[in-house]
């Protein structure tokens, strides 16, 4: 398997500095601040690349456990909304939630919620984030 890259550049101090995140083959690229990462401001922030990763890895893993047991998705679309949260050792991601919504031919709602249950148990960005963060998810057929 190949090894995945991305890099970030940092220039001036924490709360007046900005910089740029970019993945390695340039798919994804974005400034980024102090003011896109702990208020409203403009840009991106490394919670919003985690939640885009973990977002599209689970909507893949959906997709997979689909197939598995019968089923072809027509769409899975699935937000993740990243909690950084300041507790006693600083900061930390202390919870994602999963919101995923899927048109599946066939399938009835508790089917879709299994397997999407087995999609969050098996999807890799999950099981790299579960330990230190809860992860909830809430499933629906459209």
């Amino acid at each position: 398997m190949p090894i995945r890259t991305a890099s970030a550049q940092w220039q001036g101090n924490l709360t007046e500095g900005s910089g740029t995140m970019k993945t390695g083959k340039g798919g994804i690229q974005g400034n980024y601040s102090f003011k896109s990462r702990f208020e409203e401001g403009e840009g991106t922030n490394p919670e919003e690349l985690i939640g885009a990763a973990h977002a599209g890895c689970f909507s893949m893993a959906l997709s997979a456990e689909l197939a598995n047991a019968g089923f072809t998705g027509t769409s899975v679309q699935t937000t993740a909304k990243v909690h950084l949260d300041k507790g006693d050792a600083g900061f930390g991601v202390t919870r994602i939630d999963l919101e995923t919504e899927g048109t599946v031919p066939g399938a009835d709602e508790a089917t879709f919620v299994k397997l999407a249950e087995q999609a969050k148990a098996n999807c890799p960005i999950s099981r790299l984030l579960s330990p230190g963060a809860q992860i909830s998810l809430s499933a629906k057929l459209a």
